[in-house]
């Protein structure tokens, strides 16, 4: 019997009821997940006929078996397959690409909260409000809202550090509201932070105005400062409103999305309308072969909220769409929020110009996205050409060493591939085997230990590069061939070479010099690599200073090696320890009531030989 008449048999066996079906290859990996009203009904269609897209061709001659799990309900199936599609990432599900790179404002759940720009949402008790655009739009918004509502910037963390210490100067300013002194209760505080949220959430008029009545009252109390404090509050506020584009009534709060598929590069778009005004806008490119289907983009618009902040009453769609569909994602959208969420495509008036600045933002996003790639693999096979290498390198891997002194050497290896730098495979290497500062000896031991993992398995760092920079010159270059001949590795090794200015005027084989000053793409290709090298290993380098002092520093004091000096700069930073007494000391573990006094002693001597 043949592959596909036993997968067609076992499609025709399965019940028709709600579920999620599981496609796996010949090494049982999990390669698409998907969900269905009616198993049967969907899973069949996939082995008779020949009507697939090219993508779900290739799929399914991979498929050699695959998994089912019956659900009650069809919002059940949709739920499984979301939690299945995280779990697994199958190669052929189509996924928002580099969603979890956008950037949040977390607000904490706690009796004091916090306000803080975070790329990391968490299914946690916190509220999320986001994503934007790009990190400076999300600051902005952060910076606005601390500003109207005074609120603290400071790591203090309340009600523990209330009293600790003296307010700071923001008090003085006016600029926040001071939890540090005691003098605000939790109630109070968190009365800020609710009209802080309800102007993220883009609803600005209802703050606006209050603010206009108290300074109103504060003028005709003939308080001014107060006044002229909360004219600030009110214009910070209104400067943000004003990058709000009015694109509806102000009690209009909705999300629109809209798809595009144009020359093999699809997006979403999504338009995020509060209290009438376009208050963010966000672009997300598809990583797929083939146009996105209504029921997938159903899918993906549920797997965006189940990690995004909050759900407006009202989601329209810019694409059409099965009335099943609709009210399946509504139903399911409403359960998540735990409110009623419409859910509808508009055919005509403002809800359907909406929709159509939607799509122009999918297409125009898709166009760039398309433009920058060709522009990408333009300088690639410059590159290949200018090398004289076999093909374009897929991965480029960039090397440079840092040290202060003779200590704290680090080598930093970056990682470009598939047209974009690749953060999640950067790698550090810490110095081990060189007697001082010795670029030769660091990149060899770095190359040697990176070079040595290919082919043993490990994540990114088994994978091959197709082409090797390092910073530096002819003997660089020397030290990286020897290190590829050790281990009989055949990889493209180049150096990038810096004029009297710090900036790479060249490339070189070791032996030859390859120009690339008049070629501006490629010169910028190149020194981008080498300057993200160089702050990468720097970084590095510096902290591993900073740390080495800071221990040093207390190591000096009778009694404390490194490993109490860990526990007390785990406990607090050395700014507190220096002033502190010898009781809070004697509470951070490990540390003995004699050690605290020598402590104490030891940084009231040093202040009084500043004096």
């Amino acid at each position: 019997m043949s592959r596909v008449q036993r997968l067609r048999d076992k499609a025709n066996s399965l019940p028709s009821v709600p579920g999620v079906y599981i496609m796996k290859d010949a090494d049982s990996n999990v390669i698409y997940v998907g969900k269905s009203k009616k198993l049967k009904n969907r899973v069949t269609t996939y082995f008779t006929g020949n009507n697939h897209t090219p993508k779900t061709s290739r799929m399914v001659s991979l498929v050699e078996d695959f998994d089912y799990i019956v659900c009650k309900t069809e919002i059940e199936a949709l739920t499984l397959e979301n939690v299945l599609i995280k779990k697994h990432m199958p190669k052929y599900n189509i996924r928002l690409k580099d969603s979890k790179s956008y950037p949040y404002i977390k607000v904490t759940n706690e009796e004091f909260p916090k306000l803080f720009v975070t790329r990391d949402r968490k299914s946690d008790k916190a509220s999320y409000y986001g994503p934007y655009q790009g990190a400076s739009s999300a600051y902005t918004a952060l910076e606005a809202v601390i500003k109207v509502f005074a609120l603290p910037t400071c790591k203090r963390s309340f009600p523990k550090d209330i009293g600790k210490d003296r307010p700071c100067i923001y008090k003085d300013m006016g600029r926040c509201i001071a939890p540090c002194t005691g003098k605000i209760d939790s109630k109070e505080y968190r009365e800020r932070i609710r009209s802080a949220e309800h102007v993220l959430d883009g609803n600005t008029a209802e703050v606006r105005e209050q603010l206009r009545t108290e300074m109103e009252q504060a003028a005709d109390m003939l308080e001014f400062e107060r006044a002229a404090a909360i004219r600030d509050q009110l214009a910070a506020l209104e400067r943000l409103s004003e990058k709000q584009k009015v694109v509806a009534d102000v009690k209009v709060n909705r999300d629109v999305f809209a798809l595009s598929f144009t020359d093999g590069v699809g997006a979403m778009s999504l338009l995020s309308i509060r209290g009438g005004a376009l208050v963010n806008k966000n672009v997300f490119m598809l990583s797929a072969a083939d146009p996105v289907t209504p029921d997938e983009a159903i899918s993906l618009i549920a797997a965006y909220y189940d990690t995004a902040g909050s759900i407006p009453k009202e989601i329209m769609l810019g694409f059409d769409a099965e009335e099943e569909d609709i009210s399946l994602l509504s139903e399911y959208l409403s359960l998540v929020a735990g409110k009623k969420i419409a859910v509808r495509v508009p055919e005509r008036g403002d809800g359907r110009a909406l929709c159509n600045m939607a799509i122009e933002n999918a297409k125009e996003s898709a166009r760039q996205y398309r433009l920058e790639g060709e522009r990408e693999d333009k300088n690639i096979r410059r590159l290949a050409t200018l090398l004289s290498l076999p093909e374009p390198p897929r991965r480029i891997e960039a090397y440079d060493i840092s040290n202060i002194g003779n200590e704290n050497i680090v080598a930093s290896m970056v990682v470009w591939s598939a047209g974009k730098l690749k953060k999640s495979d950067y790698r550090l290497f810490a110095i081990k085997t060189t007697d001082g500062a010795d670029d030769y000896g660091s990149m060899r031991e770095a190359l040697t230990r990176r070079l040595s993992h290919i082919g043993d398995g490990s994540a990114s760092l088994g994978d091959i590069p197709d082409l090797i920079l390092v910073d530096g010159g002819d003997a660089h270059v020397g030290v990286a061939k020897s290190v590829l001949e050790a281990l009989s590795l055949e990889i493209p090794v180049f150096g990038m070479v810096k004029d009297d200015f710090h900036k790479t005027r060249a490339l070189t084989d070791g032996k030859n010099e390859i120009s690339i000053a008049k070629e501006f793409d490629m010169y910028a290709f190149i020194y981008n690599l080498q300057e993200e090298s160089h702050r990468f290993a720097v970084k590095s380098s510096q902290r591993g200073k900073i740390k080495t002092m800071t221990h040093s520093s207390l190591e000096k004091i009778e009694g404390i090696g490194p490993k109490k000096a860990k526990a007390l700069l785990s406990a607090m930073p050395l700014a507190k320890i220096r002033n502190a007494s010898a009781e809070e000391l004697c509470a951070v573990k490990g540390i003995g009531m004699a050690d605290a006094e020598r402590i104490v002693e030891y940084f009231k001597e040093k202040r009084g030989k500043k004096k």
